[in-house]
């Protein structure tokens, strides 16, 4: 008999500490994918929001009919410079679509910028075809990072709007 209750008590004990122990490996799983998440939503809010300044200073750039050329140019590589560093942190930490998606925007807007840096004027054909094709590529970008944030739980809208 007494076999019986000492077995019945290891078992009882394996089962409990097997139980706590995937709890808690689920437990980690789901916080480390939920730290994930938010470092992405993170870094696509912040590359958002470096590919827009540097477009919102071509535009004004390229809207100043008195700015020399020499100062269009600065102006214009300057307000692009921060977008390269975050380009490199897209490029390590997003998954491949949404990469892809980084990549085209950032060419297009480099395009944009350096029509802009070629002293092209906002109401140039040239320039707003460009204008065109970048507001293009970031509504794409938008969706890939939307769609990898909400396949990782990461929520947001189906409005195609950040």
């Amino acid at each position: 008999m007494q076999w019986i209750t000492l077995i019945s008590t290891v078992v009882g004990a394996v089962i409990a500490t097997g139980s706590a122990m995937l709890l808690d490996a689920r437990r980690w799983r789901r916080e480390s994918s939920d730290r994930e998440t938010q470092m992405r939503r993170t870094l696509y809010g912040d590359y958002l929001a470096c590919l827009s300044e540097a477009r919102h200073t071509c535009g004004n750039v390229a809207r100043d009919p008195d700015m020399q050329l020499a100062a269009r140019r600065t102006t214009a590589r300057e307000a692009f410079g921060p977008c390269i560093g975050m380009r490199y942190q897209m490029t390590i930490t997003a998954p491949s679509p949404v990469v892809d998606s980084s990549e085209d925007a950032f060419r297009r807007l480099r395009a944009l910028r350096d029509r802009v840096m070629e002293g092209v004027p906002a109401d140039d054909p040239a320039y707003l075809e460009g204008r065109r094709d970048y507001d293009d590529a970031l509504a794409r970008l938008r969706v890939q990072m939307r769609e990898d944030l909400r396949g990782r739980g990461g929520g947001g809208g189906s409005d195609g709007r950040a």
